[in-house]
């Protein structure tokens, strides 16, 4: 089962109680899509969205951030960090953090760092050592638009989610064109995108990986 719904994903996640079979991924809006905020101004909102995610994941569930650092006038900004800032504020436990090279190892990169986070908090559930996979991983995988997650990161996130909780449904705050869903939906996993604009909601209920 896919289900998109073409609303704003924080009053969506506001307006509904936690649902106890969803495990959650997401991948925040980057401060680029904010010209009308400043930088300090956009890491409260990341670090509250972040939280929001976190309270809405249920106790045994899991929480699973892909984001990509930037650099803003000389400034990194470490997303990582910001995610980590929300899960401390909701007492969630980080249980592995992932890399996925953009660029291949030795590359010099300008606007955005050669390489994305991959970061998976819980509060009660606690990750299988025997269960563990590369924590550098050398490529994203395809990518169904620009912004979108690589195949190989959803990969991750979603065989976590099948493997290691009893959730069976992935629900996608900011889901673009439906990268995660498609994978959730191949592995066998119910699926639910938010998305505010139309045109990116119908590719995601169309997505196949």
């Amino acid at each position: 089962m896919r289900t998109v719904f073409t609303e704003d994903a924080i009053a969506w996640l506001k307006n509904h109680p936690i649902n106890l079979d969803s495990s959650l991924v997401a991948s925040m809006p980057d401060f680029s899509e904010f010209p009308q905020l400043t930088l300090t101004d956009w890491k409260t909102w990341f670090t509250e969205t972040a939280s929001l995610i976190l309270e809405k994941t249920p106790d045994l569930g899991v929480a699973i951030f892909f984001q990509s650092d930037i650099k803003v006038e000389g400034e990194w900004v470490d997303k990582g960090y910001l995610c980590q800032k929300a899960a401390e504020r909701t007492c969630h436990t980080l249980l592995w953090h992932k890399v996925f090279c953009r660029h291949d190892p030795g590359s010099i990169t300008f606007g955005r760092p050669s390489y994305s986070h991959l970061l998976c908090f819980s509060k009660n559930l606690r990750a299988d050592v025997a269960l563990s996979t590369a924590d550098v991983v050398p490529d994203l995988g395809e990518k169904l638009w620009p912004r979108g997650m690589g195949k190989a990161a959803c990969e991750v996130a979603c065989t976590m989610i099948l493997k290691e909780t009893k959730t069976r449904t992935v629900l996608n705050p900011f889901c673009g064109h439906g990268s995660v869903l498609a994978v959730a939906n191949r592995l066998g996993l119910h699926a639910i995108g938010i998305e505010m604009s139309a045109k990116r909601a119908e590719k995601a209920r169309l997505a196949q990986f």
